[in-house]
């Protein structure tokens, strides 16, 4: 008997016993769609991670001001630490040789008004390489640039939520907005974007929309801190020349710090790359895990069909008989019930990728999670579904295949 007859053979068996064979199904359309859904899940988080802290810089060090009590501010000031100073920051670059860039910024809370229109923000002063080395895209207009930062102009950069908020539809390039009792002119808007909606580190949670951006020049000149204890800027972010370095640079980093600092440790220091690592490290357990979990559910439906194809084989032990008793071989009767096995296994594979593509898509759109579908988590879970089908249907055809052919016809 060739193999496209046993195959015929097989999809005929499922299609006269269609309920039986669905059932047999279902543990293989499960196992298949759990190990698609899973994967994508993790795949998704993994991709929303990277993203997150590349956003961030994954060869950047950033330097944050630590937040305390007033209490605790006064201690430090009076241990004659001045907090994060533009000072610091050229230290680092002038010390530090992997630290081939370096930008400082300091911010306030307040609200932000355009006519009768008045929105909060976070108002921040940057140095005019900050919004590039955070990868930042300007949307509309230009960004800050070292001629703003040098003449001290009064010109901002408006996130799109803020933008969105004061002027609508409407072009606000070249409008005045008001911040505190300063008038700035909009000179960009940048891509509508959320940086991170969780914490990172040491970094709080924060969405650029909703972020206003002046040169840090003109900020220290004409903004009026929130509070007279805080440092001359808040955050000092150090660009390296190569990850493999970034170990190094932040120690000696925290070295200079301390120097400038009297052994005050004020500040926080983040390395966004080495936290990228660690959570990749933390998912790729997870995924492991789930991946585990849903390979069970494909064992079982594995079981199931060699529990559906052990009482087939009894069922038929008379027409295996004949066929024996009329020139079948072993390998003949063998070959057929693992064909049976891997049918079975086939067409509920193809039914489980088709459902676990639509579980993902599902979980998308009515969840927050993100997932994302590779094609070799689809290919993973069918192949494993075929060699399930093969492994679990081998040993009903091996007792099928060693039937005596005379006690099997007499067999009723």
């Amino acid at each position: 008997m060739n193999y496209s007859e046993n195959i015929r053979l097989a999809i005929g068996g499922l299609i006269d016993h269609k309920i039986r064979s669905f059932l047999t199904m279902l543990g293989i359309i499960f196992g298949v769609a759990s190990v698609i859904a899973m994967l994508s899940i993790g795949e998704g988080a993994k991709r929303e991670a990277i993203a997150k802290y590349q956003d961030l810089g994954v060869n950047n060090i950033i330097i944050r001001e630590k937040k305390l009590s007033d209490a605790e501010l006064e201690e430090v000031r009076a241990k004659f630490s001045q907090g994060l100073s533009i000072r610091d920051a050229n230290a680092i670059l002038d010390i530090v040789p992997s630290v081939s860039m370096i930008a400082s910024q300091a911010e306030i809370s307040t609200d932000v008004k355009y006519t009768d229109k008045s929105v909060k923000s976070t108002v921040i002063g940057v140095t005019a390489n900050y919004l590039s080395m955070m990868n930042y895209r300007i949307g509309q207009g230009e960004i800050i640039s070292d001629h703003h930062y040098n003449l001290k102009l009064k010109v901002c950069v408006l996130g799109a939520g803020v933008a969105g908020s004061l002027f609508g539809y409407d072009d606000p390039i070249g409008q005045m907005i008001k911040v505190e009792d300063q008038w700035l002119e909009v000179i960009g808007v940048l891509e509508s974007k959320s940086l991170f909606t969780e914490t990172v580190g040491e970094l709080a949670a924060r969405d650029l929309n909703t972020d206003v951006f002046m040169p840090l020049s003109t900020f220290l000149n004409r903004m009026t801190r929130e509070n007279i204890l805080t440092g001359e800027i808040q955050q000092i972010t150090a660009q390296v020349d190569n990850s493999n370095n970034l170990i190094e640079a932040s120690a000696l980093i925290n070295e200079i710090l301390k120097r400038h600092h009297f052994n005050n440790t004020d500040y926080n220091i983040v390395i966004p790359y080495e936290l990228l690592k660690q959570e990749e490290k933390e998912r790729q357990i997870y995924n492991i895990l789930l991946g585990a979990i849903a390979a069970i559910s494909l064992i079982v439906g594995g079981i199931g069909i060699m529990n559906i194809m052990l009482a087939t084989v009894m069922e038929r032990t008379r027409e295996i008989g004949t066929r024996r008793a009329i020139g079948a071989r072993k390998s003949d009767i063998m070959s057929q019930f693992v064909a049976e096995a891997v049918a079975i296994s086939v067409v509920g594979g193809l039914i489980g990728v088709f459902f676990g593509i639509a579980l993902s898509l599902s979980v998308s759109v009515f969840t927050e999670i993100t997932t994302y579908i590779r094609f070799y988590s689809i290919l993973l879970a069918f192949t494993f579904s075929v060699l399930v089908g093969i492994g679990f249907g081998y040993l009903p055809a091996k007792n099928a295949a060693n039937l005596n052919p005379v006690d099997s016809m007499r067999y009723e």
